[in-house]
């Protein structure tokens, strides 16, 4: 086959800005958002202007979550870049929707507070998106929303939606798997490669994401069978808003590799530019969203997107202190007055706290180097690493070292850890490599898919 590159985007979370995204309420909504919200239509427009001129490659996947929570004019805005993307530049995009784009409530900010706004039901996403893969298609699924297209003569892409009419992010029921194989099957007869791409992770982007519910595929050990059984070794999605690359391996000894992008309005930021290099062999390249119009306030625009991450992080620290209640809500936890008391008396010492002081309570030492820096800003950072990928806090380094015996110290109490999909987990190991990246580089990598 030919080298085929194409590139990859994902969790566009398109609002169209002047609906309304200003104001008090605004930005107190914005204390506990990890993404971008007002400044989304002109990332979008950036990284759409990017790849109209990037001569490379003439395909785009777009793996979910396109508007911010299902806005129809969002979609209508939305549609209509797209459509001129692909009149003005030749190029072709294939995508496919995911949660936040229907049966929500979707709402618009200014000085009066917060408004709603007219919502979008699964049933219209086709009428919006039918030119981006599904009237190309060479099999629809139409409960599901998901089709097979031929990028090139050599390759196939098997686009996978997990929601349905009234319902997101569904198990795949045995007749949605018997049309996900007979497809991959159809591939092999027919001589072609084929590639993945559904919104939800398969494998967890971090091994901590697997204690945490949402944040993968139900049961996706059974669509990992099926593809990597039948020829299909590749999947790309989204959903986490993190940069990860993993790999398992089925039982019949076949690779699966998930490539997990990071949101495209949301730290780190970052686009897919793929090269399929034979049917063996995928190279995976990342690029940073490019520069976009807007006041970063004297911040590279990656500092104005860590920013807002942060934030969220630290404000979560500061509700503890001073809110109780919106902490609890936010945590999903129904507040009592004894959690009230509890709460303020924690936050108000991990605000406090150093590292060493932490480490102290444990029982383990932490790093002379970073003994004195706050335990705040160590635990915030390596929140935000967890989701940028790469992560640094490895053996051999002051904080990984500290982190490492903090995470051996508390080991005994979480001897039997379940993961969502009932795995057995060892929490050291979990949280060692979710701390530090000790396998692929999730951010350039060249995958081998088979032998």
């Amino acid at each position: 086959m030919k080298p085929l590159t194409f590139y990859v985007i994902t969790d566009l979370h398109y609002y169209k800005n002047d609906l309304g995204a200003y104001g008090e309420a605004y930005e107190r909504s914005m204390d506990f958002e990890q993404k971008c919200f007002a400044e989304t239509q002109a990332i979008n427009e950036a990284i759409f202007d990017y790849l109209a001129k990037a001569e490379d490659a003439d395909i785009v996947l777009v793996a979910g979550d396109l508007t911010y929570w299902g806005e129809k004019e969002g979609h209508k805005a939305l549609s209509a870049l797209m459509h001129d993307f692909q009149e003005k530049s030749g190029k072709r995009i294939f995508l496919v929707t995911a949660g936040h784009d229907f049966d929500r409530s979707p709402h618009a900010y200014d000085d009066k507070g917060r408004h709603p706004l007219e919502g979008t039901k699964f049933s219209e996403l086709y009428g919006f998106y039918k030119d981006f893969g599904y009237t190309d298609a060479i099999a629809f699924n139409e409960p599901h929303l998901s089709y097979v297209a031929q990028l090139n003569d050599d390759v196939r892409l098997l686009v996978i939606c997990n929601d349905i009419d009234g319902e997101r992010h569904v198990t795949y029921d045995d007749a949605f798997l018997s049309w996900i194989e007979a497809q991959a099957k159809q591939a092999q007869e027919d001589g072609v490669m084929m590639i993945a791409m559904e919104h939800y992770p398969v494998l967890p982007g971090q091994p901590v994401f697997a204690l945490i519910g949402d944040t993968r595929q139900a049961e996706a050990d059974k669509l990992i069978d099926v593809l990597a059984d039948n020829g299909v070794h590749l999947i790309f999605t989204g959903h986490m808003h993190n940069q990860s690359i993993n790999v398992t391996e089925t039982a019949k000894g076949n690779k699966f590799y998930d490539v997990c992008t990071g949101c495209a309005v949301a730290t780190p930021a970052y686009i897919r530019r793929v090269t399929l290099e034979d049917e063996r062999t995928a190279r995976i390249e990342s690029i940073p969203v490019p520069p976009f119009e807007w006041d970063f306030q004297g911040l590279s625009q990656k500092a104005y997107l860590q920013r807002q991450f942060d934030r969220m992080l630290r404000s979560y620290i500061a509700a503890m202190q001073n809110d109780p209640k919106r902490f609890l809500r936010k945590l999903g936890v129904k507040p009592t007055p004894a959690l009230e008391k509890i709460v303020p008396f924690f936050g108000k010492r991990i605000a406090r706290m150093t590292v060493g002081q932490f480490a102290r309570l444990l029982l383990v030492k932490a790093d002379p180097l970073i003994k004195d820096d706050s335990f705040a800003d160590l635990a915030v950072a390596f929140v935000r690493s967890v989701f940028e990928g790469n992560q640094p806090y490895v053996e051999g380094t002051p904080a990984g070292d500290t982190l490492l015996r903090i995470f051996k110290r508390l080991r005994p109490f979480f001897k039997h850890v379940k993961g969502t999909q009932g795995e057995t987990l060892d929490f050291y190991d979990v949280m060692k490599h979710s701390a530090g990246n000790y396998g692929i580089d999730d951010y350039n990598a060249v995958l081998h898919l088979q032998p």
